[in-house]
């Protein structure tokens, strides 16, 4: 076998090829890490969100399904490389984006998964110190406190020490995690069976989730209040109280037994809440949450509506398809990874999805004290802080625990730790990106700014689109999947451009991000961003495809499916 040059600037053990020998991920490793990965809170709520957003149970399941089918294909195509050639993301990037140019959607990536890190950290420390409160008999406080960042940091240790360990303990954590999640998932759907009775009668629950407590009736002049109801149709609440700021006093008023209430109210009264109570068997009150009363919903949701979810829903996993190579170097076949990464990806979301809907729906009928849909345990943190048995709420939690953990490493280490890797290869390896990962999720202060942080980390992952449609077409159009690996790693190669960034990617990737941008400024083309993913990806490969060229490919030493040693020059 021959052996590559590689330049010290370029390259270390982390960043070179994986040998043949290095190649241990079958099909079914592939699988199990996409269960670790897409078991996870954001999973477990997307088809209930999208139920209450007004879609049925049945379409949010079908939009789950073909979304994750659909974003699964770059998935297998940007893993190609990473199978042919052994060769993390970062390195394969360099073809496209130069030597130095790739520095730019790498560390795009990485810093999209920092914040990830660091807010499913402290969802996982949140974890650790739920269970302290029930082994210590302590209160859960509000607010923040040392006991939360304690856990916080115990989790950080954790994560920590599998990145230390580097990719083989990866995936054993995977392959522990995969069989445990997916027995989890069965006994909730166990439980919400139990306490409703039949499938059928959970799934007619769905229902209630999408209308909100009240909402407004302009013909009559009226509000309409619709407090959720048991399996037989009887309301859990019993009285409502309209206020006009949240500060008001309420002045109770009775509710019909069951369906909705509708309640006159002078038009000019636009700005009006609603609070429903009630009393449970031993005469304690139960209040609900203040909620606003809203403009009716349309009668029925339209075309757009779906597409906007299809597209939220491919972008849910938009960064995973930009760096699938880091995973994918270490898997044996091209076949493992087709099938591992198709068997995973959709039938994990669309499995965890169904147990969101169901259990949600179930714990309508199981939880009396739910007066309003907006109440309802949408996450599995808000289910399991009702269950009463201390033993039942620790393992729970130690599964919580076990699925932000896979989460975790796979989704938000591996990216960016080879992405700091690559910024300085003799100075940084895997482990010390990693490092370096942990502690700028430290740094975002997930605590402070969790909700916020949230939506900025969506709305960046919706622009990576373009980086993912650049990287296909040099691979697939321009290159026609043939790479001079040996080149990657030297400074006086093909990919070295002008001054180590290649311009013309990195004009693509601006024109698709501008035009996935534009409509946020210009409502007339809003359509476009609503399909940022797609507008971007779109936008950059015919953008890239007409400034470059298919390029001759020249067989050098290292060429083919046969990954080579490095030798640092």
């Amino acid at each position: 076998m021959d052996t590559l040059q590689a330049d010290h600037n370029l390259s270390n053990r982390d960043l070179a090829p994986v040998p043949r020998s290095g190649r241990t991920w079958n099909m079914w490793h592939l699988a199990a890490l996409w269960v670790g990965v897409a078991v996870c809170i954001p999973t477990y709520i997307l088809a209930s969100y999208m139920i209450k957003s007004g879609l049925s149970w049945q379409g949010s399941l079908v939009i789950i399904t073909l979304a994750n089918l659909f974003i699964t294909i770059p998935m297998v195509l940007n893993g190609h490389a990473g199978v042919k050639y052994g060769i993390p993301f970062p390195v394969l990037g360099r073809a496209a984006f130069g030597i130095f140019g790739v520095h730019l959607p790498a560390i795009m990536r990485g810093l999209v998964a920092c914040g990830w890190f660091g807010v499913q950290t402290w969802i996982g420390g949140l974890a650790i110190y739920s269970i302290y409160t029930i082994v210590t008999g302590q209160p859960f406080e509000q607010g923040l406190s040392a006991a939360k960042f304690i856990s916080f940091l115990a989790f950080w240790f954790i994560n920590l020490f599998f990145i230390w360990r580097g990719t083989e303990s990866i995936k054993r954590l995977e392959n522990f995690a995969a069989p445990v999640l997916i027995l989890i998932g069965i006994l909730l759907i166990v439980w919400g069976y139990r306490n409703a009775g039949s499938f059928a009668t959970v799934l007619q629950q769905s229902g209630q989730l999408g209308r909100p407590a009240a909402s407004w009736n302009a013909a009559k002049d009226a509000v309409i209040i619709q407090p959720v109801s048991d399996a037989n149709g009887k309301n859990n609440a019993s009285e409502f109280a309209l206020l006009r700021d949240m500060k008001e006093t309420a002045k109770w008023q009775p509710l019909m037994r069951e369906g909705a209430t509708s309640v006159p109210v002078a038009s000019s009264e636009q700005k009006l809440f609603v609070r429903l109570r009630s009393t449970d068997p031993d005469g304690r009150e139960i209040l609900s949450s203040i909620q606003p009363v809203q403009q009716p919903a349309a009668a029925a949701v339209g075309l757009w509506t779906y597409v906007l979810w299809f597209t939220a829903m491919v972008g849910f996993w938009a960064t995973m398809s930009i760096s699938i190579s880091d995973i994918t170097r270490f898997a044996r076949s091209q076949r493992d990874q087709v099938a591992g990464q198709f068997l995973g990806l959709p039938g994990t979301m669309l499995f965890y999805s169904f147990v969101g809907i169901f259990v949600t729906c179930a714990a309508v009928i199981a939880f009396r004290d739910v007066l309003i849909s907006e109440d309802a345990p949408w996450d599995p943190v808000n289910l399991v802080s009702r269950f009463q048995q201390p033993g039942l709420v620790i393992f729970a939690q130690l599964a919580m625990l076990i699925a932000t953990l896979s989460t975790n490493i796979a989704a938000n280490v591996i990216a960016p730790a080879y992405a700091f890797s690559n910024l300085f290869p003799k100075k940084i390896s895997f482990r010390m990106g990693g490092v370096i990962t942990g502690l700028i999720g430290i740094a975002m202060c997930p605590w402070l700014i969790l909700d916020s942080i949230g939506n900025i980390l969506i709305f960046v992952s919706g622009l990576l689109g373009p980086v993912v449609g650049i990287l296909i077409c040099d691979y697939f159009v321009i290159r026609r999947t043939r790479l001079n690996i040996a080149q990657l790693y030297r400074n006086d190669s093909e990919y070295y451009y002008q001054g180590g960034v290649n311009y013309k990617a990195i004009a693509a990737l601006a024109a698709g991000v501008l035009m996935a941008l534009i409509g946020k400024w210009i409502p007339a083309l809003d359509f476009l961003f609503n399909l940022s993913w797609f507008t971007g990806f779109i936008v950059a490969f015919i953008t890239y495809a007409l400034l470059t060229k298919p390029r001759k490919f020249v067989m050098e030493p290292g060429d083919g499916s046969e990954a080579t040693p490095i030798i640092l020059s």
